[in-house]
């Protein structure tokens, strides 16, 4: 039976965080054409935060098929403008708009885009034929560079061509992780802590070092 909106798309608050990290993902988009790197990762990580939690916050509501449906395209091509688009521009800006810098972020938008496209795939089949949560993941999901790309970048403390390199590297490295058919478990509660903590100390040093720049 088809439905009577107002609107196309779903508004209800299963999305909210899904809309929002997007849009905190294009700010970060602007802040790396700009220059501001260390916004742009905190961006990033900012991103990486709303969709660690969107899926928890739609279980809390009985769905329709096509709303199910629909979050899980609306999740990965918000995904695709946080942790593809914004990691890849943010991969050719840092490394001083160089060829290898462009090769890199060409290189990990593709790879992004495959991964995500390829989980839909296998999500919505999953889902046909089984109604517990998924367990495992196939490949690195590419929200991993939430929280890898901002380490290396705080490690080299933005320091220009150096910082670059390591974007460039690292940057090729998770793109070759997300095609790989590695298994990786999915992380729950504790794992959730854990990644939250060593995220918000990722987010201190940044702040730390932004308060310097200022």
């Amino acid at each position: 039976m088809e439905e009577k909106k107002r609107l196309c798309g779903y508004y209800n608050y299963t999305v909210v965080l899904t809309y929002l990290g997007m849009l905190i993902g294009f700010v970060g988009i602007t802040y790396t054409m700009e220059g501001a790197y260390r916004q742009a990762v905190l961006c990033l990580m900012t991103a990486g935060v709303c969709d660690m939690f969107d899926g928890t916050v739609a279980a809390t509501k009985q769905r329709s098929v096509r709303e199910k449906r629909f979050g899980i395209q609306i999740d990965s091509l918000s995904d695709l403008i946080c942790f593809g688009v914004l990691p890849a521009l943010f991969t050719y800006n840092i490394s001083g708009k160089r060829y290898s810098g462009l090769l890199a972020g060409c290189l990990y938008l593709l790879c992004a885009l495959i991964r995500l496209a390829y989980f839909n795939v296998l999500e919505e089949e999953r889902q046909q034929g089984e109604t517990e949560k998924r367990q495992w993941y196939l490949g690195l999901p590419v929200t991993s560079s939430a929280l890898i790309l901002p380490a290396f970048y705080a490690m080299e403390n933005g320091r220009g061509p150096a910082a670059g390199g390591m974007v460039i590297t690292i940057s090729m490295l998770m793109a070759a992780a997300f095609v790989l058919p590695i298994k990786i478990k999915k992380p729950y509660l504790f794992g959730k802590i854990g990644l939250v903590t060593a995220g918000l100390i990722e987010f201190i040093v940044l702040l730390m070092g932004l308060g310097m720049e200022v």
